[in-house]
């Protein structure tokens, strides 16, 4: 099951649920309207609960008493571990430490609301990967980074969370037309734009992350209106953003000073199709044609973001999340991309091109 969403045998449905969107892999629900965090929660099979349950093993000495006896009782408890439990179908998800919390479905939604008072805050997708060991949501805020006079960037709210023991709850801050952690952070300078949460945390901080959260959204928001908008009025020609699209897509040292040195016979076939493919998306893409992106080195820079999140083929959803905010390489080539246009922007030609 290569998109791994998870399939519910008890409802008969993937566990996954987009607003009017094409679903997952023709999988999940579509729905019109946007739902309530509790609609959500259904519509996207998070409506289910998970346990810590003691560990136990067997009694090697009454087992080799009782060879013949086909039931075995395990006896002895595990100390401080535990499993984690799915349960409406008692499926097993992971094993734990005694600190850990269970943070239920139900709270990372409560996670969300209250970051907005649950007030214009409109829930797009959320759904369960693997068996239930892992569940994502992603949330529309309701203001707008305006770039020029009428290119408007979504702002959105993305969370993730396991059950296996696997990592921590991670929020995170990301416009539609950027698909990476770091790339914010350039903005941001010092600040990030994401929280990782123990699961030893209790609710109360929680709620406080949420709220800090909130505030570096809306400081982000603010920074990178004014970056972007003054990236929309800097002109760049064709050949300037094919030189930036190679080398914010440049894999090591050797591909970097071929592209610096024009050695196009030098570079992979590989590598020379990924940068075509995302000159060609700068050059024909209808968002790379308003006023705000055509030419100018706005425009540029979503090319390589549209590139990685709307041209690349990846080898599922999970593959594609993955690379764009969890450390894999569109989030990383995005990064590059942000600071070669910071670059362009401060008018280092010279540093740019060397």
């Amino acid at each position: 099951m290569a998109h791994n969403l998870n399939f519910n045998e008890l409802t008969g449905k993937h566990s996954f649920f987009s607003v009017k969107e094409k679903a997952w892999h023709d999988l999940g629900q579509i729905v019109e309207g946007y739902p309530t965090s509790a609609e959500a929660l259904k519509f996207a099979g998070l409506d289910y609960t998970v346990a810590k349950r003691k560990l136990f093993t067997f009694d090697n000495e009454n087992e080799a008493a009782n060879e013949d006896v086909e039931i075995k009782i395990p006896e002895i408890e595990v100390p401080n571990y535990f499993a984690t439990i799915r349960t409406d179908n008692e499926t097993v998800l992971g094993v734990v430490g005694k600190d850990y919390e269970v943070v239920q479905n139900i709270d990372a939604f409560s996670f969300f609301d209250a970051i907005v008072g649950g007030d214009g805050i409109q829930y797009e997708t959320a759904g369960v990967l693997g068996k239930g060991e892992r569940i994502f949501i992603t949330a529309k805020l309701p203001n707008y980074i305006k770039v020029g006079n009428d290119d408007l960037i979504e702002q959105y709210l993305f969370l993730t969370t396991s059950h296996d023991g696997g990592g921590s709850i991670t929020a995170a801050f990301t416009p539609v037309r950027i698909v990476c952690n770091n790339t914010l952070n350039a903005a941001l300078q010092n600040h990030s734009n994401a929280f990782k949460i123990r699961h030893t945390a209790n609710a109360k901080e929680r709620l406080e992350e949420a709220h800090k959260l909130m505030g570096i959204t809306n400081n982000l928001s603010i920074q990178l209106e004014g970056v972007f908008n003054q990236w929309a009025k800097i002109r760049i020609t064709d050949p300037e953003v094919k030189k930036l699209i190679q080398m914010a897509l440049v894999p090591n040292k050797e591909v970097l000073q071929n592209v610096q040195a024009g050695k196009d016979d030098e570079l992979s076939t590989c590598f020379k199709n990924m940068t075509d493919a995302a000159f060609e998306y700068a050059m024909t893409n209808e968002t790379q044609q308003l006023e705000t992106t055509k030419g100018s080195l706005f425009g540029a820079y979503n090319a390589v973001t549209g590139y990685f999140q709307n041209v690349r083929i990846y080898k599922n959803e999970e593959a594609k999340l993955k690379s764009l905010l969890f450390g894999g390489t569109g989030q990383l080539r995005t990064q590059k991309a942000f600071q070669l246009c910071e670059s362009f922007a401060k008018a280092e030609v010279m540093e740019f091109y060397n």
